[in-house]
């Protein structure tokens, strides 16, 4: 049994119990009565102002999630929601947690505050219209603070951007070749090992009464290395516009094998030839014409030129090279270039569904006719003409796959079409030449791997599938950014 001593206080305290509880049951009622006083419409205006303000901070928890990841990522410094340098951004202000303030509840919505024209205009006291932004950094948490040249993600435009990892900003380089924008300048070393093995009848002798072939028949091969090493430098002019250069420097052995060695056509005879020099040298734009969003795919322009810096195949003569066997002719050297100017309009296209980025590409090269004082290819012999090699048509596409924040694979068809190459003598009209069209495609297979948050290594494998494409192609690429 409680007892109680002959002091006021406790009495005191038993009497307030009831008190308290008239006065919530008034407050409630006040509550209750002021809203039945309002019009369905203003009750309407009212239900409205919460859902849009309740809006607000589901948008703010969102962006406070995004930033967590990012953060554990080790990318991007905190944007709109998140707590940045001892300071809480614009907003709502969080509770113990870290999470903004949960609204009152609606039946505790003050219907005055809440009125058509009166100061606030929502039921939690936040005007309709709210203020201006002080330098795009004062928004009331729902939109992350404007840059300030740091770099930092939290941009406006940015906060709609799906984030990329490391590897597949590594998959934008390697497999679409195009410069990663918010990066200012970029050293891009590679090295490739092209290897052909080519084979084709040679006939050597007469047909007798259009059906009997009297002679030798042969069968010649070619085999060729072709070793570049190339430095390509980007450099961001802002984050949408990009140019680069492309110095290439080229290595050519090639092996030429053919029968008919003392006049015998089971007996082989080869001879070598060897070139090094500098390549095509090559100069692009790149501008991005859209950045991708949760809708909208990254899509970016270029346009390249290069330029006839590597020694021309033209002129280049055949000469014997075993006086045992006539059918073995071999250049005096190999060219290290086309010996024409070129300019390539291309278009590329990327879009990352995490872990997987699909991207494709479209090109259309113009090469410009050019005259040579010299196209023939037999000693003693000279042929001034102009030569017009046909235009080619690029087109492809592929899928790479993330592992991890550092690694990925990818897969790429690349197809280009180049019609016949022409020539004209001088005071005479252009003639095609024979065999000059090609059909080249290729599978291409490529690793990447991110060693830090400068460099990346690429690595790719493309195997030819027609005749006019290369047996193969291995290369890596050692892309640094700043």
């Amino acid at each position: 049994m409680m007892r109680f001593s002959t002091t006021g206080a406790p009495r005191v305290m038993l009497a307030a119990i009831p008190a308290a509880v008239m006065l919530f049951a008034l407050s409630q009622g006040a509550y209750a009565q002021a809203l039945a006083d309002q019009s369905v419409e203003d009750r309407l205006n009212t239900l409205m102002r919460v859902i849009n303000e309740q809006q607000k901070q589901i948008n703010s928890l969102e962006q406070q999630v995004t930033n967590l990841e990012m953060s554990e990522r080790g990318r991007g410094l905190p944007g709109a929601g998140a707590p940045a340098d001892g300071a809480i951004a614009a907003g709502p202000q969080p509770g113990a947690d870290g999470l903004p303030a949960p609204l009152p509840p609606l039946a505790q919505i003050n219907p005055e505050s809440s009125a058509p024209g009166s100061g606030t205009g929502t039921a939690t006291g936040v005007p309709v219209n709210p203020p201006v932004p002080d330098n795009g950094n004062s928004n009331g948490g729902n939109l992350p603070p404007a840059t300030d040249g740091t770099g930092a993600v939290g941009q406006t435009q940015k906060a709609a951007e799906p984030v990329r990892t490391q590897s597949e900003d590594a998959v934008v380089q390697s497999q679409q070749h195009t410069p990663l924008f918010d990066h200012k300048l970029t050293f891009d070393w590679g090295i490739s090992d092209t290897y052909y093995d080519r084979r084709q009848l040679q006939l050597s002798g007469f047909l007798a009464l259009d059906a009997i072939f009297l002679g030798n028949i042969n069968l010649g091969e070619t085999k060729s290395h072709e070793v570049m090493a190339d430095l390509d430098t980007r450099y961001g002019l802002s984050d949408r516009l990009s140019v680069d250069l492309d110095v290439p420097y080229i290595y050519r052995h090639s092996n030429f094998i053919v029968g008919g060695a003392g006049g015998a056509a089971s007996t082989l005879s080869d001879a070598s030839a060897n070139s090094s020099d500098i390549g095509d040298v090559n100069f692009g734009v790149y501008y991005e014409f859209l950045k991708e969003t949760n809708s909208l795919p990254d899509l970016v322009g270029s346009l390249r030129i290069k330029a006839p810096t590597g020694s021309s195949p033209f002129g280049i003569k055949l000469q014997q090279v075993d006086a045992d066997n006539t059918n073995l002719v071999a250049p005096s050297k190999l060219p290290t270039g086309t010996g024409f100017w070129n300019v390539t309009a291309g278009l590329s296209v990327l879009k990352t569904y995490d872990p997987v980025v699909l991207f494709g590409s479209l090109s259309y090269t113009y090469n410009i006719a050019r005259s040579f004082s010299d196209i023939s290819s037999v000693i003693g012999q000279t042929q001034p003409a102009t030569v017009k090699i046909g235009d080619v048509v690029q087109f492809g596409g592929g899928a790479a796959l993330a592992f991890s924040d550092k690694d990925s694979a990818s897969v790429s068809y690349t197809m280009a079409l180049e019609p016949e190459s022409q020539t004209k003598a001088s005071g005479s009209s252009y003639s095609k030449v024979p065999g000059s069209e090609t059909t080249a495609a290729a599978l291409t297979f490529g690793l990447n791997h991110v060693v830090n948050k400068h460099l990346t290594i690429n690595g790719s494998v493309s195997v030819g599938l027609t005749p006019d494409t290369p047996n193969f192609v291995i290369g890596v690429r050692f892309p640094y950014t700043f």
